[in-house]
C-alpha cells in the first residue's frame, strides 16, 4: 500500500492514455498512469486480431514520441479501394494523388501499447502501476483522492479516463452516455490470401454491411472486419473455419483469392456512443471513454489520439500560465472543441451506413454515380484522403511542439 501524489492521473495505459500520459510528461506534468493488466509480449507469426489504421498525422504523433521506432511490425498502405457490391461505382486513392509515399500503415493495438510503454518507463515524471483498478474517487476542493483496488492512494489535481467504452472512470463520475445501437456485429479475424495485398486497404459495401481487409506487414496477412445484421453474424459464427473463408472469399467478390483463417473470429456488438461531457471540474475523459464510433473507416484510435494531443496541449498551456488546470475554466474548451469533432464523425459514419443500407436502386445509381464523381475529381479526392490522412492533426502537432517541445525530431 502506498500514497502518491500527482497532478494528472491517467486510468488506462492504451494507446490513447499511454500516449496522453508520455506527452504530459515529456512537459514536466507529474503523472501517475493506472493499467488494469500487462500485456503479453510475445507475437508469434500471426497478427494479433485487433489493429488500427494510424493516419500519417497519428504516425508523427507516435514517432515523435519515441514509439514509433519500437514497433517491429507496421502494414503500410499506399491505396484505398472503396466499391459497392453488384454495381460499377468505385473509390480509389493513392498516396500519388497527394504526393505522399503512404497513406496510413494497420498496426496490431498490443504492439502500439507496448512501443509506447518502452518510453514510459524511462520517463521519470510519470508513476506506472500496473496490474491496478480505480477503485473509489473522493472530490476534495484542490484535488481529488483515488483509491486503488491494490490498496493505494493517489490524490490528484486530475483525473483522465481512457479506460476504453466500458470506462469505470466515466461510471464512477456518474457521466451519462448517449447510444445508439447499429444493430450491427463486427466479425474480426486474421487471414491469409492467396494473391498478395500489394500494401493496399480495401472495403466492399454489401447490403448487410461492409467489409473491409487490411493489409498488415505480411505481404499475404490482412486483418478483415466484417460488420453485419447478428442474423448474418449467428450463421458465419456458427461455420467451420473452411466455410467461413469460403463465404469471406464469396463476400468479398474474390478480389484477393482464396483465404484461409489464420486466428479465431473475434464477434463485437457495434455501436456508437459518447459521454455527455467530456469534462466535469477535475475529470476529463479521451478515446473510447469519451466516444465510440462505427469501425467504418478505422478512424477511432486517430480520434483518441487527436483528443489526448489536444487535451496535453490543454493542460501544458495551463502549467505553463500557473493556471489550476482542473478547473471547469481550463477543461471546458477542450471538451467543447472535442465533442464537436467526435459528433461531427459519429454523424458522418452513420450517414455513410445509413447510406449504404438502402437497397433502393435509385439510390444505388446514385451511390454510384457519387463514388465514381468523387474518384474522378481530384480535388474532392485530394480532401478526403487528407481526411483519412490526419492532415488537421499535423498542424496541430506543430503547434504544440513549438510551444513546449514535448516531441523528439
Amino acid at each position: 500500500m502506498a500514497f502518491m501524489e500527482a497532478q494528472v492521473t491517467v486510468v488506462g495505459g492504451g494507446m490513447v492514455g499511454a500516449a496522453l500520459a508520455l506527452m504530459l510528461g515529456r512537459g514536466g506534468i507529474k503523472v501517475v498512469l493506472v493499467d488494469g493488466h500487462e500485456p503479453g509480449q510475445d507475437f508469434g507469426p500471426v497478427a494479433d486480431t485487433r489493429v488500427s489504421a494510424i493516419s500519417e498525422g497519428s504516425r508523427q504523433i507516435l514517432a515523435g514520441l519515441g514509439a514509433w521506432q519500437h514497433i517491429a511490425r507496421k502494414g503500410p498502405y499506399q491505396a484505398m479501394e472503396v466499391w459497392e457490391k453488384d454495381s460499377f461505382g468505385k473509390l480509389a486513392f493513392s498516396a500519388e494523388d497527394v504526393k505522399a509515399e503512404v497513406l496510413g500503415h494497420i498496426v496490431e493495438n498490443r504492439q502500439i501499447q507496448l512501443a509506447l510503454w518502452q518510453e514510459i518507463r524511462q520517463c521519470p515524471a510519470i508513476t506506472f502501476k500496473a496490474p491496478a483498478k480505480l477503485a473509489a474517487i473522493n472530490e476534495g476542493e484542490q484535488n481529488l483522492m483515488l483509491s486503488l483496488d491494490n490498496g493505494d492512494m493517489v490524490a490528484t489535481r486530475l483525473l483522465v479516463g481512457a479506460d476504453g467504452a466500458n470506462s469505470q472512470v466515466r461510471a464512477l463520475a456518474d457521466i451519462p452516455i448517449v447510444f445508439h445501437d447499429y444493430g450491427h456485429h463486427a466479425l474480426v479475424a486474421t487471414v491469409k490470401t492467396e494473391l498478395p495485398h500489394q500494401g493496399a486497404a480495401r472495403q466492399i459495401f454489401r447490403p448487410q454491411g461492409p467489409l473491409a481487409f487490411l493489409p498488415l506487414w505480411d505481404a499475404n496477412q490482412c486483418s478483415i472486419v466484417w460488420s453485419t445484421v447478428p442474423q448474418e453474424a449467428d450463421a458465419l459464427m456458427a461455420l467451420d473455419s473452411t466455410d467461413f473463408a469460403n463465404q469471406l472469399r464469396l463476400a468479398f467478390d474474390n478480389r484477393l483469392g482464396a483465404v484461409e483463417l489464420l486466428s479465431e473470429v473475434q464477434r463485437l456488438p457495434l455501436m456508437a456512443r459518447y459521454a455527455r461531457d467530456f469534462v466535469k471540474p477535475r475529470m476529463a475523459m479521451v478515446g473510447d471513454a469519451a466516444h465510440t464510433i462505427h469501425p467504418l473507416a478505422g478512424q477511432g484510435v486517430n480520434l483518441g489520439l487527436a483528443d489526448a494531443l489536444a487535451l496535453a496541449e490543454t493542460l501544458l498551456d495551463a502549467a505553463m500560465d500557473e493556471r489550476d488546470f482542473g478547473s471547469l475554466k481550463v477543461l471546458a474548451p477542450y471538451g467543447r472543441a472535442r465533442k464537436a469533432a467526435a459528433i461531427k464523425m459519429l454523424a458522418a459514419m452513420n450517414g455513410l451506413k445509413t447510406l449504404f443500407g438502402v437497397a433502393n436502386p435509385l439510390l444505388k445509381v446514385m451511390r454510384n454515380l457519387g463514388l465514381s464523381g468523387v474518384s474522378s475529381v481530384a480535388p474532392v479526392k485530394r480532401v478526403f484522403i487528407e481526411e483519412a490522412r490526419g492532415v488537421a492533426v499535423l498542424e496541430q502537432l506543430l503547434s504544440v511542439q513549438e510551444k513546449h517541445q514535448i516531441f523528439s525530431h
